[in-house]
């Protein structure tokens, strides 16, 4: 049954991707609004991204420049890239765990409100 596990935890390791990365969880924003933003710098390269990000007037610019940043800081210190090379090559926000509250309303009734919180991905590969 466990034969070869770690000739095959071997070859996951090698398989895996060697494109840095970041991944920003439980960030209370609604996927809907991030992945306004993150159309916007999908495809840059990462000082446009980040010039970008910046000036944005959105309130999700904030956690997804702090992900950016981190995922160049994982390719600087981790791969050996150079910042000024990347590009971001993949990014998407998926939904995590919503947040379930009560509204009091009219006539003794309650009504849930759903408050939406997601995870972040940017994925950065080398211009060349």
């Amino acid at each position: 049954m466990a034969t070869r596990i770690k000739e095959k935890a071997k070859l996951r390791a090698e398989n895996s991707e060697k494109r840095p990365r970041c991944v920003a969880k439980n960030i209370r924003i609604s996927p809907y609004k991030v992945r306004a933003v993150l159309d916007v710098i999908r495809g840059k390269s990462y000082n446009e991204a980040v010039a970008m990000l910046k000036i944005l007037n959105k309130s999700s610019s904030l956690p997804v420049l702090k992900a950016v940043n981190s995922a160049a800081a994982n390719a600087e210190n981790n791969l050996g890239m150079n910042k000024d090379e990347l590009i971001i090559k993949e990014c998407f926000a998926d939904q995590g765990a919503t947040l379930k509250r009560m509204m009091p309303r009219a006539k003794g009734r309650g009504v849930r409100i759903l408050k939406r919180t997601s995870h972040i991905t940017v994925i950065l590969d080398s211009a060349k």
